[in-house]
């Protein structure tokens, strides 16, 4: 009865506090990274900063309906109009082992903010895949027990929420007893059938979204408003073959290079020349065949891949369309334009 009463109080709290486009913070990445490489993107549509001091974030645990203060974690600092804020699990002792292992140095770097460095104190960054996050506004009380529900949170409201909450998925067995399981890519989503997606993957908001989930779902379906990637990625030489560590087993990196920067139908127009342009590349993900629509402008083009290393470089001579494989593993990539002029700009595309 407990679980159904904060079930029903999180809903009615949203029906006081609706979005419309573009008007609130929500989470626009998402990373389960082996070990303890957790992070959290929130991105600002605004157009104005936001202080992120009166906003948290709780987690719903293997399939738990209520969540307390000793869940859930106060963020600190500003997002600015348009950009972003990644949120990351605080372990960076280098001599960490176990549960108390680091962050890979790649992830390191990527943070605006470190979280939950005691597990005991605060477990909110502490995600596997089939826990559900949610982004919320208000003050947490200090009494650790103190459930998180609208009674309880000063100024709280609902900001966004990824996956079900109350639900714990299978995993590839269908097993949904522990903390392994994800939720998938096949219907019903939640039994294990597919590819588990919210697991030792990073899931990138889709462009069209914008504003973030408020209401319960009944089925949480991982790809309607993400995109995902892997969330480590063997490392390849110059010939794309794997390189081998001491241990004689591929070395792997974090892929990490899509968080800091969110691209949103919220972000304003750009005022540089390339907007003449009205180029687009598509489709975006890809399985490896893109499109460079209304090129003509275009004098140049490099792939590079997540690690800033050229992969290609296709010279353009007053085409309209340009076709153009990305024949690598799935992840993310850019693309680097050139124009006539001498401008140049970034896309990234996801590869999957």
């Amino acid at each position: 009865m407990k679980q159904l009463f904060t079930l029903l109080a999180l809903t009615i709290a949203t029906l006081s506090f609706s979005q419309t486009n573009c008007s609130e913070l929500f989470i626009s990445e998402y990373v389960e990274g082996w070990s303890n490489n957790k992070a959290l993107e929130i991105y600002n549509p605004t157009n104005q900063a936001i202080n992120l001091n009166g906003y948290f974030v709780v987690r719903y645990s293997n399939g738990s309906s209520t969540a307390t203060v000793a869940n859930a974690v106060q963020l600190s600092g500003t997002v600015q109009a348009h950009d972003v804020y990644v949120a990351v699990l605080e372990k960076l002792d280098t001599a960490g082992t176990g549960q108390e292992a680091p962050i890979w140095d790649s992830l390191q770097v990527r943070a605006d903010g470190f979280y939950s460095p005691v597990y005991n104190t605060s477990n909110a960054f502490y995600w596997n895949g089939n826990d559900a996050v949610v982004l919320a506004k208000g003050t947490l009380p200090a009494n650790a027990a103190t459930v998180i529900s609208p009674a309880n949170v000063p100024g709280f409201a609902l900001v966004d929420i990824f996956a079900k909450i109350g639900e714990n998925p299978a995993n590839e067995t269908g097993a949904s007893a522990g903390n392994d399981g994800a939720w998938a890519t096949a219907f019903p989503f939640n039994n294990g059938q597919g590819v588990l997606v919210t697991k030792d993957h990073s899931m990138i908001r889709k462009a069209s979204i914008q504003k973030g989930v408020i209401t319960q779902v009944a089925f949480f379906d991982p790809l309607l408003e993400w995109d995902t990637i892997p969330a480590v990625i063997v490392r390849l030489d110059q010939n794309g073959n794997p390189v081998i560590g001491g241990s004689g087993n591929p070395i792997l990196d974090g892929n990490w290079n899509s968080l800091g920067t969110h691209d949103c139908q919220c972000n304003p127009a750009s005022v540089n020349d390339m907007d003449e342009l009205a180029y687009s590349i598509y489709p975006n993900p890809s399985s490896g065949t893109l499109y460079i629509k209304n090129a003509a402008n275009i004098k140049r083009f490099q792939v590079l891949n997540a690690f800033g290393q050229v992969l290609s470089t296709k010279e353009i001579s007053n085409q309209e369309l340009v076709v153009f494989q990305i024949d690598a593993a799935r992840g993310v990539y850019f693309v680097n334009i050139t124009t006539k002029d001498g401008k140049s700009e970034i896309r990234k595309v996801i590869i999957r």
